[in-house]
């Protein structure tokens, strides 16, 4: 296997994604380092969600590779892949929360599954909720909460197991700008901490301000791949 550099999170390559006659994705390649704000911009159908799912395990590419931590993804057995999971935190647009459990139990179901004990749930839950502003809503249902609540809930969940990455599909495609903008301060913050955090958004101007990086797809295609102002394409 080819060595990469131990600061790189994920090395893509050559991938790509057909759904019958359908490309969603054409020989994509880049790298993400660890720490970094990765940015993925792109226009509804342009392959932005294909790529996140298939950074997840959710889909299989068509033809190429996805390392993660320096470890082939598409190898991963079914069993494998819970525990693949446990280290990404992936946070939907649509908040996927659960509308009859609360913000603290919505948030601490993805620790319950993996049978943690009681004290430690309500550590690592309060921790979340502290890192997202939401101390007082904790004991609040999906439909009591505001989009931008619900949606820091969401962001809770992904971090509450400390994941090394974070995927995020267009956590502010939803919301009003004001509130956009403290959804990014969260995910900068969390950034600072030490996590990865892969960006999909159809907002340039939101992930040009606060990404390291910057890919964008057009058609299923990469156009763009700039870091620190400069165009570097076709880099793995």
């Amino acid at each position: 296997m080819t060595n990469y550099d131990t600061t790189d999170a994920i090395v893509v390559k050559g991938l790509s994604k057909s759904f019958d006659k359908i490309v969603a994705l054409q020989n994509a390649g880049t790298v993400i380092q660890k720490g970094s704000i990765f940015g993925l911009i792109g226009s509804n159908g342009a392959g932005k969600s294909t790529f996140t799912k298939l950074l997840i395990r959710e889909l299989l590419p068509s033809e190429g590779n996805i390392l993660v931590n320096g470890k082939s993804i598409n190898r991963l057995k079914q069993r494998q892949i819970p525990h693949y999971r446990r280290n990404i935190g992936f946070i939907f647009q649509n908040y996927r929360l659960l509308a009859d459990r609360t913000a603290f139990e919505n948030i601490a179901f993805s620790i319950e599954v993996l049978g943690a004990h009681k004290r430690e749930v309500e550590r690592k839950v309060n921790y979340a909720l502290h890192m997202v502003g939401l101390e007082d809503r904790k004991n609040h249902f999906p439909d009591e909460l505001s989009g931008g609540e619900q949606q820091r809930v969401a962001i809770a969940r992904a971090i509450v197991n400390n994941p090394q990455i974070i995927i995020a599909d267009e956590p502010t495609g939803n919301l009003d700008p004001e509130t956009a903008k403290g959804i990014m301060d969260i995910l900068n913050d969390i950034n600072i901490k030490g996590t990865t955090i892969v960006m999909a958004t159809h907002d340039a101007g939101i992930v040009n301000r606060a990404s390291h990086r910057v890919l964008e797809l057009s058609n299923g295609e990469l156009i763009r791949d700039e870091k620190q102002g400069g165009y570097r394409l076709g880099l793995v």
